[in-house]
């Protein structure tokens, strides 16, 4: 019972590191890390096919956030609360819309020509197209 109990607390981290980037069908065919990133940092505001970008954040405290944040931007929360509100304060920039599930977010992006957004692999259908996984 102790092994299956640490298997399965081996195995949990790994699930939740799980999330592809998606966009709507019309958008680019491929990503790159540093493109994903600079779309959620305000860097860039176009996809890399020319549409003005529309990127979608799920909301603070949500694990899947985090580990995309983590392996992306490679802010923690704290970092990315710190930095949105200098941008803002600045007038700088505004933090990309968030919405509160993965299906939220993949039906915003199946409807939103030139918006962006990540989900697991699970919530991937004909109605977005990955353009990046980790």
């Amino acid at each position: 019972m102790k092994h299956l109990l640490l298997s399965l607390l081996l195995i949990t981290p790994m699930a939740l590191a799980d999330f592809v980037v998606i966009t709507h069908p019309s958008g680019p065919d491929a990503m790159e890390k540093d493109q994903v990133r600079d779309l959620y940092i305000g860097r860039s505001k176009q996809l890399p096919n020319g549409q003005s970008a529309d990127p979608i954040d799920l909301e603070s405290g949500d694990a899947l956030r985090e580990e995309f944040h983590s392996g992306v931007t490679g802010r923690s929360q704290a970092q990315l609360n710190a930095f949105w509100s200098k941008q803002v304060f600045t007038g700088k920039g505004q933090p990309p819309r968030t919405l509160g599930s993965t299906a939220a977010v993949k039906a915003a992006v199946a409807s939103t020509p030139g918006a962006v957004g990540y989900v697991t692999p699970a919530d991937v259908d004909g109605s977005v197209k990955v353009v990046f996984t980790p």
